[in-house]
């Protein structure tokens, strides 16, 4: 695999009913109901409206053995409408439910951080050597079981670690890191391998792109060096709704797909599951049409520890400490800078003058990313602007052209600034875009963001309504993560790194977090937004009120 010219990644090939994963096979489409799974009629009905979108594979929850068990006469509806989609059942905290759903699904998820060890507490415990390797052989007497059945009944099985979701056990002696989310995986694989069941797809994911980014990579390392090669499942978790929830998943799912990692893909969002579906098919159709691209040069070295912070600065842009958007922080570029094609070689300049890089190759991102580094390579320490112009005329296709295109050359720290010329939008547009792409790889905080799951059958509330209301009434607060989760299951957990979190605790009902702590429980969910800005201004009496206050 290249960091340059891109071609898939070869993995070992999963099935699920009559859909196969990885291999040679197309990257596939897939999403999850947000029905209650004992509600037969309406689960088939959204199930249908996703298979008819574009969904290959349709995922359900199962919190119990009797949603498990209600999940063959989702099937057999779907049978009889005439649709083969293949079902995933999603467990999380309770392995009998997985050993019914093996035997009523075509695929099972479970949770390396919750299938055997027990459900996470957010306390540091200490395990000696010894009481470490006890527990880890434990995996082996609920999952070799689980396995079995699942070989018996031709089920695939997801392995699908999420941030924020690992055991007490785990945490004990990796952190909340990617690290540990890769070893949590691991253990399992590992199993699997000595087991010979190899019918198994791998996500691990999180609603921080940085850190997802970063997770799956080490994972392909990893299983490398273990002479393993199973298909990559990929998803930003909670990435929210609108612009925010296609830029932040076209950034991270974008960016490893452009490296040639991902066989499958969701894109989640907080809305209709249905919806889902157009933005993952173009998100993946425009990295494929990257293949058979013009060759780019392969650098013969690359510069160790480059980053943006060693770019020699532009002197009246000193005092910013974050990327530049033209257009945004000034009106163009000055006729004195160096302009370049990414496609001619690379040349020293003997002026401290920021260089404005643009490609014209299909795939824009790798060759990009060569010049600069054969430009660092000869010594080259000019800053470097990135440049790209978008002729689409549809906003949804501009987002997600956007973040891909964007994506892995910021995440890889390239770049003291970026222009987008995109003449069927206004600036407003476009600046909104430009901010939300530095946003999503955390180089520059410009709004408020918010973590909030897709919903599923846990769902407490209305999701999509919630999300919009907590938004009008923080969407002021300027630096300010804010987790709106529909369950405990996507909870204090997934919303990893949001500052405050508002959770679904029960019917009508909702739980406030400040981190992962929870500070107020079970609040009636008609005064929980007013508890919730009650909670914020008492910790943050002068929060950012302007979201546009870019320049700090």
């Amino acid at each position: 695999m290249s960091r340059y010219n891109y071609s898939r990644r070869e993995s070992t090939v999963a099935k699920a009913g009559n859909v196969e994963i990885g291999g040679a096979n197309p990257i596939r489409i897939q999403s999850m109901t947000n029905t209650s799974t004992l509600d037969t009629e309406g689960s088939v009905a959204q199930a249908l409206r996703i298979a008819e979108a574009g969904g290959e594979i349709v995922r359900l929850t199962t919190q119990g053995v009797r949603e498990a068990e209600n999940m063959a006469n989702i099937r057999k509806g779907l049978d009889e409408a005439g649709c083969d989609v293949p079902l995933v059942a999603d467990v999380h905290f309770n392995p009998n439910a997985a050993f019914k759903a093996a035997e009523t699904c075509e695929k099972v998820r479970i949770n390396p951080g919750n299938f055997v060890d027990a459900a996470r507490t957010f306390k540091k415990l200490d395990f000696t050597d010894e009481e470490y390797a006890e527990e880890v052989k434990k995996i082996d007497e609920t999952l070799v079981p689980f396995l079995q059945l699942c070989k018996r009944n031709n089920t695939a099985v997801r392995l699908g670690v999420n941030h924020g979701s690992l055991s007490d056990r785990i945490m004990s002696r990796y952190g909340d890191t990617p690290a540990g989310m890769v070893e949590s995986v691991m253990e399992f694989l590992r199993v699997c391998r000595r087991e010979n069941f190899d019918n198994v797809v791998i996500s691990i994911k999180a609603s921080n792109v940085v850190v997802m980014v970063e997770t799956v990579r080490l994972l392909d390392e990893k299983m490398r060096d273990e002479g393993m090669a199973f298909p990559l499942h990929l998803g930003v978790t909670e990435a929210g709704d609108g612009e925010d929830g296609r830029i932040k998943s076209a950034v991270g799912i974008g960016t490893l797909l452009g490296e040639g990692l991902g066989d499958t893909i969701r894109v989640s969002l907080t809305e209709d599951p249905e919806k889902e579906i157009p933005v993952a098919k173009k998100l993946r159709d425009y990295i494929t049409s990257r293949a058979g691209h013009a060759p780019v040069a392969e650098p013969t070295e690359i510069a160790e520890g480059y980053s943006r912070d060693k770019a020699v600065a532009v002197p009246c842009f000193e005092d910013v400490k974050h990327p530049l958007v033209a257009g945004l922080d000034f009106p163009g570029f000055p006729a004195t800078w160096h302009r370049v094609n990414a496609a001619d070689s690379p040349q020293l300049y003997d002026d401290e003058l920021p260089v404005v890089i643009t490609s014209e190759n299909t795939n824009r991102p790798g060759e990009i990313a060569s010049w600069i580094d054969r430009f660092i390579s000869l010594g080259g320490k000019n800053p470097i602007f990135i440049s790209m112009r978008y002729d689409d005329t549809d906003l949804e296709d501009f987002q997600i052209k956007a973040g891909a295109d964007f994506g892995p050359l910021l995440l890889n720290g390239y770049g003291s600034g970026i222009s987008i010329d995109a003449p069927a939008f206004t600036a407003e547009e476009i600046n909104s875009v430009a901010l939300g792409l530095l946003q999503a790889v955390r180089l520059r905080i410009s709004k408020t963001e918010y973590i909030a799951c897709p919903s599923c059958g846990r769902t407490l509330f209305d999701l999509q309504k919630t999300l919009r209301e907590v938004k009008e009434a923080t969407a002021g607060l300027k630096g300010l993560k804010i987790g709106v989760m529909g369950c405990i299951v996507n909870g204090p957990g997934e919303m990893a790194d949001a500052d405050y979190g508002y959770v679904g605790a029960g019917p009508g009902k909702v739980s406030l977090y400040k981190g992962k702590t929870l500070v107020r429980k079970n609040i009636p969910s008609e005064d929980a937004i007013a508890a919730l800005l009650e909670l914020i201004y008492a910790e943050n009496p002068n929060p950012s009120p302007d979201p546009m206050n870019v320049r700090t």
